[in-house]
């Protein structure tokens, strides 16, 4: 893997987890969608998929951004970017793919002979 290759991935897999990091502009996006009248919404904004987006636009995208019922500020990205052994990265829905991403933790962390590893 290039330098530029490895620069990029990285920039890929950092994703948002606190409030500092989420982009103004999103999250101005969701809360006027939040706010506009008649707006009967079944899911929060930052749920939505959008097969269009990139790898790196879905590591950004943020489904919460709100404090919870302790008043603690969370950030929950809506995609969960994972390594895979073959050097890919691939993205999975925190709702749609929660199936397949608790097999992905457990695969990270265990072995054939249940040892702790990661990849």
């Amino acid at each position: 893997m290039t330098t530029n290759s490895m620069d990029q991935n990285q920039r890929v897999t950092k994703q948002p987890m606190s409030p500092e990091e989420v982009d103004p502009r999103q999250k101005a996006e969701q809360k006027k969608e939040l706010e506009k009248k008649g707006n009967q919404l079944t899911i929060n904004p930052g749920d939505r998929i959008d097969e269009s987006k990139s790898l790196q636009e879905k590591a950004q995208q943020v489904a919460v951004d709100a404090p919870d019922i302790t008043g603690e500020h969370i950030v929950v990205p809506t995609y969960f970017v994972f390594n895979m052994p073959d050097g890919s990265q691939k993205a999975l829905h925190h709702v749609k793919d929660a199936d397949e991403i608790s097999d992905m933790i457990r695969l990270a962390r265990l072995d054939e002979n249940g040892n702790r590893v990661w990849w």
